[in-house]
């Protein structure tokens, strides 16, 4: 059943704890799920569902075996769609979602609203929820990182960081949170103390964190090239990611189930699978940009490794299958 849900916002306040270029290549199956673009894109670890957030449009729960919307969501009933941050829950229950003032939570097993929460003294850079959406992680532009849990209504802000904040993941238990800065750093922490468990050093600023879903590795990654997987549980580097070119940007991360692989979606149109334990590059594939006059772009918002298969979503509205075994 497909259904709109709009939601009111009330005010949070808030508890204060101290290239080169890629060869053209063909997917093996490509469709649009939307044809005036995405601002954001996640995929479900299953690989049964994504939810996007469509320009000119609103936030869809997009099934990935059925090809059609199972949810549509608002923010805000009149108004452009500006949602740019989409994370599903590990166990695939809730989803959390936000614009650079607002956030929401929603059920994705039954379309309905859990809550909705507006921040009133930083804009939101990056979200992440974690199992049943018992925590929600949200990193702002002041530098700091709120921990909130909307069952309780308890709250923690981290204020580790010294600049803005530009990624945040957390744990599928909730009780520990990666983030990363414009201050050269990245911390693991927990969400229960609020003290730093592992700090990662970069020579500039770190635009994207992850942390893998069974607690075997980190992922942290600077603007330019210095980009690490980390042992979960000892902070200890595993591999660096090996590239020549001078700067790679990541905006999507996962890692394989099997902990083989990791998944990694850029701008301009890349989408790369590497190997955890060495950090080379297995395959590269460059996804389809949006219909329109040459050049074309694309930034690959939303990966998913289901099976033998990758999966990838780009701003240009392009849901593509790629085999890469």
């Amino acid at each position: 059943m497909n259904k709109t849900v709009f939601l009111p916002f009330c005010s949070l306040f808030v508890l204060f704890c101290s290239g080169c270029s890629i060869p053209e290549t063909k997917p093996d199956a490509i469709s649009s799920i939307s044809e005036s673009g995405v601002y954001a894109a996640d995929i479900s670890n299953s690989g049964e569902f994504a939810v996007i957030s469509r320009v000119n449009a609103d936030i869809s729960v997009w099934s990935l075996t059925q090809n059609k919307t199972l949810f549509s969501w608002r923010h805000q009933e009149e108004g452009r769609n500006i949602v740019a941050n989409i994370h599903i829950s590990a166990d695939e229950t809730h989803v959390v979602t936000a614009d650079s003032e607002n956030f929401a939570l929603w059920n994705q097993v039954s379309g309905d609203p859990v809550g909705a929460w507006r921040i009133d003294e930083s804009s939101i850079r990056d979200i992440a929820v974690s199992n049943q959406g018992r925590g929600i992680l949200v990193g702002k532009a002041n530098g700091a990182v709120m921990f909130f849990e909307p069952g309780t209504g308890r709250r923690l802000e981290f204020l580790g960081h010294e600049e803005k904040v530009n990624s945040v993941d957390i744990s599928p238990n909730g009780k520990y949170a990666l983030t990363g800065s414009n201050d050269y750093k990245a911390y693991l922490w927990s969400t229960e103390s609020g003290q730093i468990i592992h700090v990662f050093n970069h020579a500039n600023r770190v635009t994207k964190v992850a942390i893998d879903d069974q607690a075997r590795f980190l992922f942290t990654s600077d603007s330019q090239s210095d980009s690490q997987i980390w042992d979960a549980q000892s902070g200890k580097a595993i591999s660096q990611l090996h590239f020549i070119e001078r700067q790679w940007v990541f905006t999507s991360v996962k890692f394989s189930d099997d902990g083989k692989y990791l998944l990694t979606g850029s701008p301009a149109k890349r989408l790369a699978l590497w190997d955890v334990s060495t950090g080379t590059l297995v395959k590269e594939w460059r996804v389809a940009p949006s219909n329109g006059p040459a050049p074309q772009s694309a930034v690959v918002y939303g990966v998913g490794i289901v099976g033998d298969e990758v999966v990838s979503i780009s701003s240009s509205g392009n849901l593509e299958h790629w085999a890469y075994k």
